[in-house]
């Protein structure tokens, strides 16, 4: 279908941000000018007041640019084929490139001052909005580089970010479509309707999927590989510069995490692969010759909730209600503002997100396709919204942002929700029985399978580290012995899976990936305690959580909540819930 097709009210109302495209050429051109004020301040930065004053300006010149940038590649994610949508978001990330460059100065300036003088300003009233700013800053001082360095590597990075931009473009642009055949039907093969056949109830038909996706992917895998591996390569450079142990380590850093959290996950997931491998076993048992292709299909046939878009977000809004009035209302207001992007259409980026910019609301980005898997999406993509939303509304600019770390909490809080608002709700024993196994696979594939990922990034990152060529081969068999380690003999490790490193596009977020096991983690427990504790429970989510932002580090804004992810606790509890998931699953007879 072409963007041209698509109807209006499930299209996304870009006003929010600019009201036409002629105002965001003058927010460009006003902006673009503004960034040279910025220099005004180097070598002033002792005073506190001009400090404050940067501070401010970087504020309003910041919110700009995100305004410029969110929405140029807003434009650009519903139709990578418009030529002009793509030009804007490039002269959004090289303005977006100038600003960094524009500010390479400021942290070495404050870097170089002493610990006295970051705490008189932490602690003065005036830093309110910027107290964290500074703690952060103060915690770097050993990795930030001298003036130039920090300039060379700002300018830099409007280069060494385009890996993930030529990803972006084979992923979303240059795949072809190739026709698989249904029955009597043929069908485009687009991101979407993969991810539909996978579910097919003819495993002919999803082994034709698999082998023919795969193939897209193959035919190109020495691009790829070499993208990857220079994506890799630049991250591990920049680490080093920057005098971290690793690139694992300067990212976990820079969300200011703990280091053990990682660590942390990957030997709870390894403890307890053999729950994992048990419910690989009996999807065996239940589908009979079971191949990589056949993971996604449902065990229960002929119960899936797939359903059109309008019944799945009124599903979505009953199932949050728990979480009040409020929310749910606001969740109404997005819908009828335009905010949600529904369809998929010819050139639109593939999967789904929440962006937005503080002052103008969140966004929401869908590939709707009617699947259960669809109506989740719904629910976990209104969480990431909700979350910036609050945090907008009770946080200055510079506090409101949260970090990546949480940034999953919010969305799958959504979906363990959703899901067990459903399992409740249900007097078909089928159903019941179908929604346990939906909840085994998010399991499977929100907290396995994405610290499997984790696995994959750790030994991608240090090979490169200790000079070892990332080549297809090694990037494959590597992948390949983690999908037999992580899925156990229970299905057969198809030849083609060797290669799903390949279309993971979070892969280019280095260290990514892990934060979505840790966000199941968080919301299973986060979840239980909203349905169990009452208003109290609702009052300190949104307070504790919703409404918290990045105020101060992530990892005790979690703690804050009761998730310490440093404990073994989180990890039991989760690992608990799949058991006894699994438990309650196979005791249901037929």
């Amino acid at each position: 279908m072409k963007r041209s097709e698509t109807r209006i009210e499930y299209t996304w109302d870009m006003s929010h941000i600019f009201a036409s495209q002629l105002e965001w050429e003058k927010t460009f051109s006003q902006t673009k000018h503004a960034i040279g004020e910025i220099t005004k301040y180097k070598g002033k930065l002792k005073s506190p007041e001009m400090t404050l004053r940067l501070f401010r300006l970087i504020d309003e010149i910041g919110l700009n640019v995100e305004r410029l940038y969110v929405y140029a590649h807003m434009l650009m994610h519903v139709d990578g084929t418009n030529s002009d949508s793509v030009a804007l978001a490039r002269r959004a990330t090289g303005i977006s490139a100038s600003f960094s460059a524009n500010c390479s100065y400021i942290d070495p300036e404050l870097t170089s001052l002493s610990d006295g003088d970051l705490d008189f300003m932490i602690n003065h009233p005036s830093f309110s909005d910027y107290e964290y700013t500074l703690e952060r800053i103060k915690k770097s001082k050993a990795h930030v580089l001298g003036e130039k360095e920090e300039f060379v590597l700002a300018r830099l990075g409007e280069v060494t970010g385009s890996f993930k931009d030529i990803f972006e473009k084979i992923d979303s642009v240059d795949l072809p479509h190739p026709m698989v055949r249904i029955g009597e039907k043929r069908v485009p093969l687009t991101h979407g309707t993969y991810a539909r056949l996978l579910q097919h109830p003819n495993q002919d038909v999803r082994k034709r999927a698999f082998k023919t996706y795969y193939s897209l992917y193959e035919e190109r895998i020495n691009t790829i590989a070499t993208c990857y591996a220079n994506n890799v390569k630049k991250n591990n450079v920049v680490s080093s510069l920057r005098g971290y142990e690793s690139a694992m380590t300067a990212s976990i850093e820079n969300d200011d995490v703990p280091v053990g959290v990682y660590s942390k996950l990957i030997e709870a997931v390894h403890d307890n692969l053999s729950t994992l491998h048990e419910y690989v076993d009996y999807r065996r048992l239940a589908i009979g010759d079971l191949h990589m292709y056949d993971m996604y299909v449902p065990i229960v046939q002929g119960a899936d909730l797939g359903t059109d878009y309008e019944t799945a977000f009124n599903i979505v809004l009953e199932a949050l209600a728990p979480l009040g009035e409020d929310y749910v209302s606001e969740l109404k207001k997005m819908k009828a503002k335009r905010r949600i992007d529904v369809m998929e259409n010819e050139g639109k980026r593939g999967g789904a997100y929440s962006w937005g910019v503080y002052g103008s609301g969140p966004y929401v980005l869908l590939n709707y396709a009617g699947t259960t898997h669809d109506i989740f999406t719904i629910a976990h993509e209104l969480g990431h919204a909700m979350h910036s939303l609050y945090s907008d509304r009770h946080l200055c600019y510079n506090k409101a942002g949260y970090s990546i770390f949480v940034a999953e909490v919010a969305s799958t809080t959504n979906e363990v929700l959703l899901l067990k608002h459903l399992i409740a709700t249900t007097k078909d024993k089928r159903v019941k029985k179908y929604l346990l196994s939906y909840y085994l696979d998010m399991f499977r594939t929100t907290l396995f399978r994405q610290t499997m990922f984790a696995e994959f990034e750790q030994f991608a990152h240090n090979s490169d580290a200790k000079g070892e060529p990332l080549t297809v081969d090694s990037l494959s068999k590597a992948y390949l012995r983690l999908n037999k380690k992580y899925y156990g003999s229970g299905v057969k490790h198809d030849k083609q899976i060797r290669y799903e490193w390949a279309r993971i596009p979070h892969f280019y977020n280095a260290f990514y990936v892990y934060k979505y096991a840790t966000g199941l983690i968080s919301a299973v427990t986060l979840a239980n305690s909203i349905l169990g504790g009452g208003e109290d429970a609702v009052r300190r989510y949104f307070d504790k959580f919703l409404s918290a932002g990045g105020h101060k580090s992530p990892y005790e804004i979690l703690k804050d909540t009761g998730v310490d992810l440093l404990s073994d606790r989180p990890y039991q509890v989760a690992m608990l819930e799949f058991r006894n998931t699994l438990g309650e699953f196979t005791s249901l007879v037929d």
